[in-house]
This record gives C-alpha cells, structure tokens and sequence, in this order.
C-alpha cells in the first residue's frame, strides 16, 4: 500500500460511520412517526368512525367508515337509521376515496335519502356485508319513494355480498294499483335518481314493498350478480325499473319476481340487458309506454344471451292505447333468447291494459320501428307463441324475426302466430310458421 491509499483509508471508513449514523437516525424518525400514527390515529378512528388505509406511497390513502362506529346495534329489531344517517353525512363530506363497511349483523332500517352530491369524494364504496331489514310502517314512507333511495352523486359502487329484505309480505295487501288507476304507490326498495358512474356489484333484493331496484335519471350505471327474489304472486315487484337513463348495463343476474324481471321504461337510450336468468315473472318488457303526457322515446335497447322460465310473457312490448301524446321505441334487438315454458314468448301489445276494465278504442301514439327478434328458441306453454298486435293509428315498422323456433310445451301440436297492423319480415327458420296482416 503506498502512501496516497493509506491516506485515503481513513477517510472512507469515516465516511462509512457517517452514512451508518445518518440512516440510524432516519429509520428512528420513521418508527418514532409509525407509533404515533398507531397510538393518536387509532383513537381518533374509534371515536368518529373513521380510519385511514394507506396501501403505499405512491397510492391514495382511502378513509374507511363503519357504521357500527356510530353507533349501530345491528340487532334485528332497534331501529339503525340514524347511525346509518350519520355514517353516510361524515363519508359524503370527507375527500378522496371513501368506503362506508355496514358489517355483518342484521339491521332494522328506514326509510332513508343518502344523497350527494358528495363534491370532495372521487370515490365512495358502500360495502354491505350485513341484511337490511326495511320498517314495515307505511306511513313512514313517502307516496312513490323509496326504502333506500340514492340521490345526485357520481361514482358510488354498492357491492359486499349483502342482503336487502323489503319485508313486502306486510305491505302487499295495500296494493290496490290492479284496480285502481290512481292508487297509491308503494315504495321501491332500492331507488338510484340523477346518478352518474354508478357500480352495484353481488347483492341480493328480496320481497320488496314495490319494485326492487328503480333506475331514474341516471347515466353511466352498471349492475351486476344481482339476485332477485319475490313470490310470483307479490304485486308489481318488478325485479329492475329503467326509466329516463342512458348508457345502462345489468348483466349475470338471476331475477324470480311477481312481475317483470326488468322492465324498461320511458325516455331510455343505449340500454343492455345481458345473462340475466328470468323466471318466474313476467319476463322482460319494453313499457308500458304511451301513459302520461310528455313521454320520452327508447331507443338502443339491447337484450342478448338471456334465459327466461315459467313467465307469463317471454320478451314483450306493450303501449298504453289512447296515448295522451306520440313518442317512439326504436333500434331494439332482442337475440339468442331461451325460453322454457313461456306463455307468450314474443308478445307486441299496444293495446295493454292491466285493470279489469277498459272502455278506450283510441289506437296507441307510440311509433314502434326497427325492432330485431333474432334467435329466439325453446318452448311455449300458449298456443300463440308470437304475437305481433300493433297500433291500428301508427302501424309498426320494420319488424324482422330471424331464425325463431318455439315449440308447444305440451308438444302436441305446432304453435302458432298472429299479426295486425304489422308489416313483418321473416328470416331463416320460423317455427312457428309467419303470420300475415
């Protein structure tokens, strides 16, 4: 070793001991900050509620909401709807991304408005691990609203694996809208209004008071693995509502009902039904539509892949006749349909009615064109499998049946179809045989 390296020997090793200490010093700093965090945060989440989730440096924290934290008794019979109330008020004025957990347990709930805009969250994912149980007093709740009703906030996911009991068979005898036009409403179960970027996810709606889940106003919304369960005698439980929404996707969902699986209401555009497993029921429909003044049109509906069981209507349109005003459906496929024992498989009706009696004989307003029922195949529990009744004062247009094969049930003899006021094309197998006009 000369003289210049032995000089510089130790001049390194100094240099080493520094580095040493100065690493020694910020791993202390960073123990020191970790255990303050574990000891003050700690009790600031079990005082209001809150927690906060860091996943890494270079991800987002997440705040985490517990409803139990407020003082929910999850017991089955003290009513929960405040704690609920003020677990949603903290996470809708929190910032970031927010999950609001509702725990395993059984919760006696309602009514209840979650509403936003919720303007400093990006995210909010109300994880439901728990079965709600709704009040069975009617007269807490609002003509026509909702058990559970989200309102006017974009980016909401509801998943978690939790249940929503209605606790219909209560309320079910109060239902008189089969004889009465003008009767009062029962509420929705789960009622989504004037959403955006919405996401439900893996829940389960039983007997609802009303319909299951209602979508009004909303844009950008997805459902998925829902199931869906009411007695096929309850009232107007319609499984899904659609009504002046756009961009909406339901797929992998299995609906038994008392009354349509989904129906797709007024004012609809750019709607996809996909894998839904319908039955019993009354399948899925398109209205009723020409009702109420102002209607807004349907178009881009599209229905595929589904299998539909034991209903009383397989895939159906129906329009109120003497519209107070003209509106439109239009652009709607329905392809690569199974149906098994369904009475009236394809159905357009623009005569419907639903009460015991109705006197009017003024044609529908609703223009019905461009619809598509291609690959519609299995069984009929009717004689007439297709039937195509449309408006004597606004024909429908462009109505094409492609490879359709329905056989009676019953297998006895060959089904059959009917038109009025329908100019049909036929393509590839038509089993039953074309109807004429």
């Amino acid at each position: 070793m000369d003289a210049q390296e032995a000089s510089r020997g130790p001049k390194r090793k100094r240099s080493n001991m520094m580095s040493l200490d100065y690493f020694y010093v910020r791993l202390l700093l960073l123990l020191s900050l970790f255990c303050f965090e574990c000891v003050f945060g700690r009790e600031r989440g079990a005082g209001s509620g809150l927690q906060t989730i860091n996943v890494d440096r270079k991800a987002k924290s997440s705040l985490l909401f517990n409803v139990k934290s407020f003082g929910a008794k999850a017991d089955g019979q003290t009513d929960d709807s405040k704690a609920f109330t003020a677990a949603w008020k903290e996470a809708c004025q929190s910032k970031g991304r927010v999950h609001l957990i509702i725990p395993r347990g059984t919760y006696m709930i309602g009514p209840l408005k979650f509403s936003g805009p919720c303007q400093n969250v990006s995210a909010l994912n109300l994880r439901v691990k728990g079965y709600l149980k709704a009040t069975a007093e009617l007269s807490k709740y609002e003509f026509g609203g909702g058990w559970i009703e989200f309102a006017w906030m974009k980016g909401l996911t509801l998943t978690g694996g939790g249940t929503f009991d209605g606790q219909g068979a209560k309320a079910w005898p109060h239902n008189k809208c089969s004889k009465d036009s003008n009767c009062k409403l029962l509420p929705t179960s789960l009622k989504f209004v004037a959403m955006n970027k919405t996401v439900i996810r893996g829940i389960s709606s039983v007997n609802s008071k009303f319909f299951h889940i209602a979508v009004v106003e909303c844009h950008n919304f997805k459902g998925s693995k829902l199931k869906i369960q009411a007695p096929e005698t309850s009232p107007n439980t319609d499984g899904i509502h659609i009504e002046r929404s756009s961009s909406v996707y339901f797929s992998s969902s299995h609906i038994a009902t008392g009354d349509d699986c989904i129906s797709v209401g007024q004012g609809n555009s750019q709607v996809t039904i996909t894998s839904i497993a319908c039955g019993p029921g009354h399948g899925i429909s398109v209205g009723s539509l020409g009702k109420y003044p102002n209607e807004g049109d349907v178009s881009g509906l599209v229905v595929r892949d589904c299998t539909i069981s034991g209903t009383t209507n397989g895939i159906r349109i129906k329009t109120w006749a003497n519209s107070p005003g003209r509106s439109a459906a239009t652009n709607m496929t329905f392809t690569n349909i199974i149906m098994n024992n369904v009475t009236n498989p394809i159905i357009i009706d623009q005569t419907y009615c639903p009460f015991t009696s109705c006197a009017s004989k003024v044609p529908s307003k609703v223009k019905l064109s461009d619809i598509y029922f291609k690959n519609i195949r299995g069984t009929s529990s009717s004689q007439v499998a297709v039937a195509l009744e449309c408006s004597k004062g606004i024909p429908c247009q462009n109505i094409y049946l492609e490879d359709v094969h329905l056989n009676l049930s019953s297998g006895k003899k060959e089904a059959t179809s009917t038109c009025s006021n329908v100019k049909a094309k036929f393509i590839g197998t038509q089993i039953p045989p074309p109807c004429t006009d």
